[in-house]
């Protein structure tokens, strides 16, 4: 008896949806019902989905499912066919870049390695084998990645720890973790760009197969452009459909302008997300402050993990800055160090430019590195800005003035010399700076609030009364105003 193919897949989608369950009803109804069965012949049941991809996703997800359902309908040699329909959505969309020299090759190899047979109808192919996923030749695409930038040389601090850990998780496993999209964002000179260049890198040691672009959101820009011009907005988007690991680079650059551009890049997000692809994508401003963005893609940006690049604290700025020296093979005084580090505290850009202009400063000058050398450069260096006072500095001040080391106000002792210190610098901590009482006792010993304000009574009550008390205060004082 012949069979229907519409009864034949019909009982089949009963199957299909029982074996997923009632939990999986939106996965039901956003990959099976839009196929529409088109012929039954040979045992050889031919649906019709809807894109290329379409039919790739449910060839890597519910393969076994369709093997067991068609066998079950047809017997052991039933077997389905796919007819595909050309998805010109993307490909008309406006898009753009200038592709590499290679890249209108690679889109003819993809054709040609596909066992791809024209359909019945105007825009249909037809897949012969639908239980054998034929791979796309590999790419070969030069990545943009800069080598100097590289995990083991991003310094890790409490400022960026958070970043650095997802950033090595996606290049041990991109695209397989939750982190995807990875957002990173902080404000300017704080690591973003050589971070994200870091993870490119390490995924191409991990992966060598990937294939791995890095891409600023202004050269995506101008090569959607170019692509509109020469007509060859289908060849752009073929060519970022086939990377492995996508890093674009200051996504703000794109608020209030390149409509187009969002649109095309919002089409290739999708197209690489589905296919479990990596997306890394770097901005200046927190995904709640990219509101000039278009709202699709915006929300895009916040399916994955938004990691903040912070303001470095004094120790890691030290470390960094020994790190530089390190690499340049420069030695240079501790106490130099330490002075660069506590009065350059706006971003790590900063900080190592004003290594950079003391350096030069000591070799075009023939002048040894000295604090007194640094201060001058300093001076210069920060003379237009104003110098934002911090715990951390003020901490540095107090210990420096008397001659106590460092980590004594984060002791327990209640030596009376370190307790006074400790409280002074309280005092100081809720005089110039923002911070809560919270944060100025945490990072005071992790004391209390109440302990802070216990403190600062008790200077402001000695500055009245003690004369000591009085000139230790003002002489701090006159320090931070250097």
């Amino acid at each position: 008896m012949t069979q229907n193919y519409k009864t034949v897949w019909e009982n089949c989608l009963k199957i299909i949806k029982e074996n997923l369950g009632p939990e999986n009803d939106q996965v039901y109804r956003t990959w099976f019902e839009p196929i529409v069965p088109i012929q039954l012949e040979d045992n050889i049941l031919t649906i019709r989905v809807p894109s290329q991809f379409f039919y790739e996703w449910l060839e890597e997800h519910f393969i076994d499912l369709l093997k067991r359902t068609i066998r079950l309908q047809l017997g052991p040699n039933g077997m389905l066919k796919y007819s595909i329909l050309m998805d010109t959505s993307i490909a008309n969309s406006p898009i753009s870049t200038s592709l590499p020299s290679n890249g209108r090759q690679a889109i003819s190899n993809r054709a040609k390695d596909m066992p791809l047979m024209l359909g019945p109808e105007a825009g249909e192919r037809k897949v012969s084998n639908p239980f054998i996923y034929v791979g796309i030749q590999k790419m070969k695409v030069n990545s943009q990645l800069n080598g100097n930038y590289t995990l083991e040389n991003f310094v890790e601090g409490d400022c960026n720890r958070l970043a650095r850990a997802a950033g090595f998780a996606v290049a041990e496993n991109p695209g397989r973790t939750a982190f995807n999209p990875l957002l990173l964002h902080g404000g300017v000179g704080l690591g973003k760009t050589h971070l994200a260049h870091a993870i490119g890198i390490k995924t191409k040691e991990m992966h060598p197969d990937n294939t791995v672009l890095y891409v600023t959101s202004e050269q995506f820009l101008q090569q959607y452009v170019d692509a509109v011009r020469n007509k060859t907005t289908n060849d752009f988007v073929h060519f970022y459909e086939m990377i492995d690991f996508l890093i674009l680079d200051d996504i703000q650059f794109w608020a209030s302008k390149g409509i187009h551009t969002q649109e095309a890049f919002f089409h290739i997000f999708n197209y690489l997300h589905q296919r479990n692809k990596q997306i890394i994508i770097t901005s200046d401003k927190a995904p709640s402050e990219l509101g000039t963005l278009e709202p699709r893609l915006l929300s895009r940006l916040k399916w994955g993990l938004a990691a903040d690049l912070g303001t470095p604290d004094v120790e890691t700025r030290i470390a960094i800055l020994n790190q530089k020296l390190a690499n340049d093979g420069i030695e240079m005084p501790k106490d130099v160090i330490e002075y660069i580090a506590y009065n350059i505290n706006t971003n790590i850009r900063e900080l190592e430019g004003a290594l950079v202009s003391l350096i030069a400063q000591s070799s075009l000058n023939h002048r040894q590195i000295t604090i007194d050398l640094a201060k001058q450069m300093i001076d210069k260096f920060v003379k237009s800005t104003t110098r934002e006072i911090t715990i951390d500095y003020i901490q540095k001040v107090v210990c420096d003035y008397f001659k106590l080391p460092l980590d004594s106000i984060q002791s327990p002792t209640r030596k009376r010399e370190i307790v006074q210190a400790r409280q002074l610098t309280m005092y100081f901590a809720k005089k110039m700076t923002k911070s809560s009482l919270a944060i100025i006792g945490l990072q005071c010993g992790n004391k209390d609030h109440a302990t802070v304000l216990h403190a600062c009574k008790t200077v402001a009550n000695l500055n009245e009364t003690d004369k000591q008390f009085h000139y230790w205060v003002d002489e701090l004082e006159k320090k931070f105003k250097e």
